[in-house]
């Protein structure tokens, strides 16, 4: 991979003009190569993405698109940057919503949105990260909504971080309950439905008795989105009120 014209693709917008030249037209700019591959990944998976699928989608020969990308590897970081970017998250000067816990929430919302929108995004590391405006977008906008809450620098660094970390891991989560069940055609709820057997014939409620309780209870009634929502959205406002301890006198 060349990372320094990876990065270059990445920021192009910061890179100085090229001059123009004489010459024919170009028949496509990088943005639709960029879309029609997150277009194809979406409908398809990213396993189909590949320089000649996309050409053929764009009614060109393979070779052209070498003009625009180096290869996958590049063109994969434009098109994880690219949905990130669409989270459009307000940037500095602009009207954010009121509270920072409201600013987290909506950061949790869009990165999730984004996810489910583009399942293949799952599959992306984030150890690793595409460092394009998309992303460092997002983490401007996360430690802007934590720096000024009475956290020190380090502790708010550590705070941001950890929030991201948890919303990615749902959402990547989210992202594959999504992919799964356009794969197979079939909904989380229908996969459990088709297991029912599993906890008349196979289930021991005395090796299991915590599970029986909360089953007894009506812990369980939620089917599989609703409940995944519930403990996405229980755990994020579970941390918020961790780290706004923090930074509350005690009375």
């Amino acid at each position: 991979m060349d990372v320094e014209r990876s990065l270059d693709l990445l920021w192009r917008d910061r890179t100085e003009a090229r001059q123009a030249t004489r010459g024919r037209k170009p028949k496509l700019t990088l943005d639709q190569v960029i879309a029609t591959a997150v277009a194809l990944a979406d409908a398809e998976g990213e396993a189909t993405v590949s320089m000649s699928r996309i050409a053929k989608e764009l009614d060109v020969g393979t070779m052209t698109l070498y003009t625009y990308v180096p290869g996958k590897t590049e063109l994969l970081d434009l098109m994880v940057d690219s949905v990130l970017a669409a989270r459009d998250l307000p940037g500095p000067g602009e009207t954010r919503p009121d509270g920072w816990r409201e600013q987290v929430r909506l950061y949790a919302e869009r990165t999730l949105a984004v996810f489910r929108k583009h399942p293949w995004l799952r599959s992306t590391s984030m150890v690793r990260p595409v460092l394009g405006p998309g992303l460092l977008a997002g983490q401007e906008y996360l430690i802007a909504a934590v720096s000024d809450i009475g956290l020190p620098p380090r502790k708010a660094a550590a705070a941001a971080n950890s929030i991201e970390v948890y919303v990615q891991a749902n959402a990547a989560m989210s992202a594959e309950t999504a992919q799964v069940e356009r794969e197979t055609g079939q909904s989380t709820d229908a996969w459990w439905g088709q297991r029912s057997v599993f906890w008349e014939k196979y289930f021991d409620v005395d090796r299991h008795p915590a599970m029986t309780r909360m089953w007894e209870s009506g812990g369980y009634e939620a089917d599989a989105c609703e409940a995944s929502d519930e403990a996405f959205s229980f755990g994020l406002e579970r941390m918020l009120d961790g780290i706004e301890a923090l930074v509350t006198p005690r009375v």
